[in-house]
């Protein structure tokens, strides 16, 4: 649903061929290139240099810029060498490359310090490549926070204890819900900034200079988000995800506020265009005066999602600007498998709806503005060209028909979770 989280800005993967377990899926490698760099594959936040060979999805980039993705379906036989001079002819055609000389960022004088909170929920496995990635960041003044989120058991809390004493702080939230987990590390940091990422991705070396990148944009610019891009397309799943929309918000930076509201008809309700929770940035003070998180949203909780869209709203509203970075790259791994990716399409539409009913639950005064904007909301979203031919196959409409079983329940779970809330507190 294009309302949810804005138009793809990703190619199709390939998808032919026999596939593991007869499944006619070709898994798909994804990887980056810098055109400053010949004749060099690295793998997502990899280290190193990898040997591939096609078919690929490849993150192009110059002098560190993300300029787009680019796709090698491996028709053509040849060496690793051949396959990066393809890409990298392909990527020139197609994207508009800086002047030489133009810096990849401009630099801060005195870098924002960063709290880096990462939310985790019995995924240690996934939480420990997170961090190792997190901890090659090419960034001065930052600390990483675990907030572990109603474990089972102490399994991420003996990880960071063990295998990152004195690099990452642990904290525990008993209370199941996104939004908890990351009010709990809110309160922890001690950042100017607040840099949010779950246990399921893989973080840039240059993810915090992008970020601060964003913020030195200007005093008003209180929250910044990234570009998202898959981490692996093994699974047909995965390239379902990508298919039906994915995360990516694009490869042009971007700012959005009241006062310069795009010609987007539903602004600034569709907070879905502006980012995803997975990539995002507060600063810290006006974050903690707006109250942080809404707990009664956030995977997690009945509402399933919400969380990151209702805090991008609020700081829409109270008259800050949002900006979008798409240099602040962090590699996601989508849900490997159709029941996950039917669960997280369901969580997408609960999150949109749960989002919309706790905006109009903080902010009365907007319903007005929402009805008004409905009409021509939605003939904006049907005058929208389609997708591409062969997009729209059977796994896409049915990812779209749990969005919207999801939008449709979301109200009722977002009242469900204000209500488990209040029970929780007790009286008074």
């Amino acid at each position: 649903m294009s309302l949810t989280r804005g138009a793809a800005q990703v190619p199709r993967p390939a998808a032919a061929g026999p596939g593991p377990g007869g499944s006619g899926y070709t898994p798909v490698r994804v990887v980056e290139i810098d055109l400053a760099r010949p004749y060099e594959f690295r793998s997502p936040a990899g280290p190193a240099p990898v040997r591939v060979a096609a078919p690929v999805l490849a993150l192009v980039r110059l002098r560190g810029r993300p300029l787009g993705l680019v796709e090698a379906d491996g028709r053509e036989d040849g060496t690793p060498d051949d396959l990066w001079r393809s890409v990298a002819a392909t990527a020139r055609r197609r994207f508009p490359l800086p002047r030489a000389g133009t810096p990849a960022r401009a630099a801060s004088l005195v870098p924002p310090s960063v709290s880096v909170i990462v939310a985790t929920h019995d995924r240690p496995g996934m939480l420990r490549e997170c961090l190792d990635s997190l901890l090659r960041a090419e960034y001065r003044d930052f600390e990483v926070i675990v907030v572990d989120n109603a474990p089972a058991d102490d399994t991420a809390e003996r990880l960071v204890r063990e295998a990152y004493a004195g690099r990452v702080r642990y904290v525990r939230e008993p209370l199941a819900g996104l939004a908890h987990a990351h009010n709990r590390g809110l309160a922890a940091a001690r950042g100017e900034i607040a840099a949010f990422t779950d246990d399921d991705t893989l973080v840039d070396p240059g993810w915090l200079a992008a970020l601060a990148e964003g913020f030195a944009r200007g005093p008003g610019v209180v929250c910044v988000t990234g570009l998202i891009v898959p981490a692996e397309l093994e699974t047909a799943a995965q390239a379902a995800l990508e298919r039906h929309g994915g995360f990516a918000k694009g490869f042009a930076p971007r700012t959005w506020s009241l006062r310069h509201p795009p010609r987007d008809p539903l602004f600034p309700f569709t907070a879905g265009r502006f980012g995803s929770g997975t990539n995002m940035a507060f600063r810290a003070g006006p974050l903690r005066a707006l109250g942080g998180f809404d707990p009664a949203t956030g995977t997690g909780t009945p509402a399933h999602g919400g969380d990151d869209l209702l805090a991008f709203f609020r700081v829409l509203t109270a008259g800050h600007v949002l900006a979008y970075q798409p240099g602040a790259i962090v590699w996601h791994r989508h849900r490997r498998t159709q029941d996950a990716l039917d669960a997280q399409a369901f969580g997408y539409g609960a999150g949109l709806g749960a989002y919309l009913t706790g905006a109009l639950a903080h902010d009365p005064r907007m319903i007005p503005a929402l009805l008004r904007r409905l009409p021509r909301g939605v003939r904006y979203a049907v005058a929208r060209p389609h997708r591409e031919p062969g997009t729209d196959d059977a796994r896409s409409r049915r990812l779209a028909r749990r969005e919207l079983a999801g939008l449709l329940y979301g109200p009722i779970g977002y009242l469900r979770s204000r209500r488990r809330n209040r029970t929780r507190r007790g009286p008074g």
